[in-house]
């Protein structure tokens, strides 16, 4: 008798012990056939926030349209938004906690290194990817992953060819983050395009992110240069810093960045006269007059109180190019398993057109890379206008 007890108990406690195993190896949040859960992730908090807020924010504008307007396929958008700080690893764990939230897309992440260390993820999961952001080639390596904005080696590409189609210089210096993927990326393409095109590199000043505070030797070495015109393939922040040390080394040049420039209105604020004359290639402006940028421009104004900028226009494409994809691939079922819709996501993305924010009748090649015209943007008086 005691015998039989012993082994009832045992069998009982490995019954429970395998349950809850199961458990632990499934979503912890029940997911129906008409929610589907669209996932976000990007920095929020330090130094790249400001990118991570638009995201999030621009994002959003076009979950509750798009709800509001009867979902995706009768389906109706959860979506779930994680901070990675701007920080590989914290990125990779915020994806994990996306899958166990149901998560079925990433919309995401925003910044090229997170985004690289998730897309890694993502194709061994074969999840559906698109970010609105991530610029780096390795962020669309896996077959499962698009994007929006243009990668890197293309935003150098259309630089060069833009500043010598429109004659702005013909002798260039560079600034560029010798450590940062974005960086580089741009740099390299942009130095090998601007041979072809005719210009003249006369200097290529490198930093790192340990020695981003002081450019005095950069400028200088700019000011000693003859250059016409200092191509900043780096972030805002860093830019906002060079363009406050140049005006008090006396360096009166035109200054040529990427999207990463954008956000440098604000953060040079009281010295935001110091942009006058900047010209940087965005796919979106604020300012323009569209019926498609003013209403995006208000409702935006309206939730938030700020303009927004392009990485925001970028979000709000985002959601509405998943739901172009998804319906294009006639998924109705939030509960279909994720690779079997990743497949058909991957398909429905080569034949699909979308008029957005950031460009028109943009499509996407199988390589996940889409295809759409660069603007470029010039600062006056502390506001983005068309550069005619």
């Amino acid at each position: 008798m005691k015998k039989t007890t012993k082994k009832l108990i045992s069998l009982a406690v490995a019954v429970v012990m395998i349950v809850a195993s199961l458990a632990g190896c499934q979503s912890n949040e029940t997911v129906d056939a008409s929610t589907l859960v669209i996932g976000g992730i990007g920095p929020l908090t330090g130094a790249a926030a400001t990118y991570g807020i638009a995201v999030k924010n621009g994002a959003q504008i076009a979950v509750d349209e798009i709800n509001a307007a009867g979902g995706i396929n009768g389906m109706q958008i959860k979506f779930e938004f994680q901070d990675d700080e701007h920080d590989a690893e914290k990125a990779v764990n915020a994806y994990n906690t996306l899958k166990d939230k149901g998560m079925k897309i990433l919309m995401g992440t925003v910044t090229s290194a997170p985004c690289t260390a998730v897309s890694a993820e993502t194709a061994k999961d074969n999840m559906f990817q698109l970010t609105p952001s991530g610029s780096a080639v390795e962020c669309t390596k896996g077959p499962n992953a698009f994007r929006v904005c243009f990668n890197d080696p293309n935003q150098g590409a259309a630089s060069a060819v833009y500043i010598a189609d429109n004659n702005l210089a013909k002798k260039v210096a560079v600034i560029y983050d010798s450590s940062d993927v974005y960086s580089t990326g741009i740099y390299k393409k942009f130095d090998a395009e601007a041979k072809v095109k005719g210009l003249e590199i006369v200097t290529a000043q490198a930093f790192t992110k340990d020695t981003s505070t002081d450019f005095s030797v950069q400028i200088q070495k700019i000011k000693e240069s003859g250059a016409e015109l200092v191509f900043l393939p780096i972030y805002y922040q860093a830019a906002a810093l060079i363009l406050t040390q140049a005006d008090k080394a006396g360096l009166k040049t035109t200054f040529f960045g990427c999207d990463g420039l954008d956000g440098i209105i604000e953060q040079m604020g009281s010295e935001v006269a110091l942009t006058e004359g900047v010209v940087l290639l965005t796919p979106f402006v604020a300012t323009a007059t569209d019926d498609k940028t003013v209403n995006f421009v208000n409702t935006y104004k309206e939730k938030f109180n700020e303009v927004p900028i392009q990485f925001a226009a970028d979000a709000y494409d985002a959601m509405y190019i998943i739901k172009a994809a998804m319906e294009k691939a006639e998924i109705k079922d939030a509960t279909m398993d994720m690779s079997e819709m990743c497949e058909l996501l991957k398909t429905a993305m080569t034949q699909i057109e979308l008029d957005g924010l950031t460009g028109e009748d943009m499509t996407w090649s199988a390589d996940g890379e889409p295809n759409k015209q660069p603007k470029a943007m010039v600062i006056k008086n502390g506001v983005y206008e068309p550069m005619k």
